[in-house]
């Protein structure tokens, strides 16, 4: 009965970020850039958290520096080195952990489907899986990881973070600050949340799916 309710609340939280977020700006200030980069890094630093907000929060987090809630810049700062530091941790996780992972089974904390699809992008694609899974729920959360049990380089893996963490955070919360009060947009909110999980979500599906059944080109 409890997890029904935690997923519950979540679910709702998810689709009206907007809403929790507006309402913690007007009661705690600038307590939420510590909540975002909190939220942020561990969506993309820890493993078991896939299901937290990303790609909507950036959305509604430009939106809200659209009217002047937040600053762009240090909004954009901040989150960026979040999603660079949470890649990071994730690495080294992985790093750490290294093959044993592939011994693991599906669990409340493991998402094994979720690790395959990144371990099938990341054996067909290589480092550019890490750009690409910025922007696919559940797979950005295990790219990073993925790629520390395939022991990529630490100088190659930086790379690959900051240009698509940079992308990711940059491009999404920039689409936020000059789209996401458009009136249509703002009643519509709710749809284009679901879009940005679904679509990407499906994609990933898809691309691992292709992935897996295609010879690899090797990984970078």
């Amino acid at each position: 009965m409890l997890h029904m309710e935690l997923l519950t609340y979540l679910i709702d939280f998810i689709l009206h970020i907007d809403r929790y977020l507006q309402t913690f700006v007007q009661t705690n200030g600038t307590w939420v850039y510590a909540l975002l980069f909190l939220i942020i890094f561990v969506e993309t630093g820890l493993v078991v958290m896939p299901f937290l907000p990303g790609d909507s929060l950036l959305f509604v987090v430009g939106a809200m520096c659209g009217v002047g809630l937040m600053d762009y810049g240090l909004s954009v700062a901040l989150l960026l080195g979040a999603a660079v530091a949470g890649n990071q941790t994730n690495y080294t996780i992985g790093r750490f952990f290294g093959p044993k992972v592939f011994a693991w089974e599906d669990s409340k904390f493991f998402n094994r489907r979720a690790f395959d699809q990144a371990h099938a992008f990341y054996e067909r694609y290589g480092g550019v899986t890490l750009v690409a899974a910025r922007f696919m729920p559940f797979v950005r959360t295990f790219a990073p990881f993925v790629a520390g049990v395939a022991q990529m380089t630490r100088r190659k893996f930086i790379f690959f973070d900051v240009v698509g963490g940079a992308l990711w955070v940059g491009g999404i919360v920039t689409v936020g600050y000059f789209f996401g009060n458009i009136a249509w947009v703002k009643s519509n909110l709710e749809k284009i949340i679901w879009a940005l999980i679904l679509v990407p979500s499906a994609l990933a599906a898809w691309g691992a799916w292709r992935a897996s059944r295609t010879p690899s080109a090797g990984t970078l």
